[in-house]
């Protein structure tokens, strides 16, 4: 399981967009809140995406918020692949990683999130979102779940973002 989080701003800065000629492109934002919405993410070998939004930033008390969802549906265990952030290596994390000798965790190397396919899903998702105008949480988390659910019915798309991260995968295990 590759896991990461990414966040979701009002004031994030509008991509490339279109205007008819000789229009300047408008998009508003309606608020002005930082983070307004964090999302955890798991993608496994299998093609599998879990996700779970929460309120404003992360911290380590999320994570294992995440990792509790995570383990309804894997109740055999897993091996967990993430970055070395605060909230994966801080004490909440560690003392629950070490209740729960079922989840193996391999830090991948730090500043390295190139390593990581779940950074290539989640871009992909926010990348759809570049110029999305959402006015509230609730709006932006159907635009977030509508972009994962495109993503679990693209194999071949999750695969490139297996491969874009340097593993040598031929194909999803398809379970």
């Amino acid at each position: 399981m590759f896991f990461d989080e990414f966040g979701y701003s009002f004031l994030q800065r509008p991509w490339r967009t279109w205007a008819p000629r000789g229009q300047r492109p408008s998009l508003r934002r309606v608020s002005k809140d930082r983070r307004v919405l964090s999302t955890a993410v798991g993608l496994t070998l299998s093609g599998k995406i879990y996700k779970r939004h929460f309120n404003d930033g992360m911290d380590g008390e999320n994570v294992i918020t995440f990792l509790e969802h995570l383990r309804r549906f894997m109740p055999a265990g897993f091996i967990l692949v993430c970055d070395r952030a605060r909230i994966h290596t801080g004490m909440p994390a560690l003392g629950y990683f070490l209740d729960h000798p079922e989840i193996i965790v391999e830090p991948l190397p730090k500043y390295a999130p190139e390593l990581n396919p779940e950074e290539y899903c989640h871009g992909h998702v926010k990348a759809r979102l570049g110029n999305a105008t959402p006015a509230n949480r609730k709006q932006i988390r159907q635009l977030l779940d509508r972009g994962f659910a495109r993503l679990r019915r693209r194999p071949d798309l999750l695969l490139s973002f297996i491969h874009a991260a340097g593993l040598s995968v031929r194909q999803l295990w398809l379970l």
